[in-house]
């Protein structure tokens, strides 16, 4: 069995059509195994049920945002050594400075095509 059958991917976007696209883009490079959240409060909660290996967030979202998400999960001592890739439409570089101070494992800018998407994921998990 390769990583990308083995590897579990939670997919955190408050926007239904952005989900819909990160999710699509995994499966044309052969990862299947995605949960999806609409918030970070949900990822933490179906996290706490279902482990995952990576997960791909948001920045932009409401109540917590992906920057929060990432410093709980790092905080957590069950969810810290998570792979985390931000996917935001603001690269903003105290945005991204602040996800690397935080663990952030990659990022990667919206709108992306899914070979970006491939190489950000490789760069944390190894090759697909």
């Amino acid at each position: 069995m390769s990583l990308r059958e083995k590897l579990r991917v939670m997919v955190v976007d408050d926007m239904a059509t952005s989900r819909g696209l990160i999710t699509q883009a995994l499966d044309s490079i052969g990862i299947q195994n995605v949960s999806t959240a609409t918030d970070g409060k949900s990822a933490i909660a179906l996290l706490a049920r279902s482990p995952v290996h990576l997960v791909i967030s948001d920045y932009n979202m409401p109540e917590m945002d992906g920057l929060h998400l990432l410093h709980y999960l790092r905080s957590n001592p069950q969810t810290q050594k998570l792979g985390f890739l931000l996917i935001t439409g603001r690269t903003d570089p105290a945005i991204i400075n602040k996800g690397k101070q935080l663990g952030m494992n990659n990022f990667i800018a919206k709108p992306f095509q899914p070979a970006d998407l491939k190489t950000a994921i490789e760069s944390i998990v190894g090759r697909l």
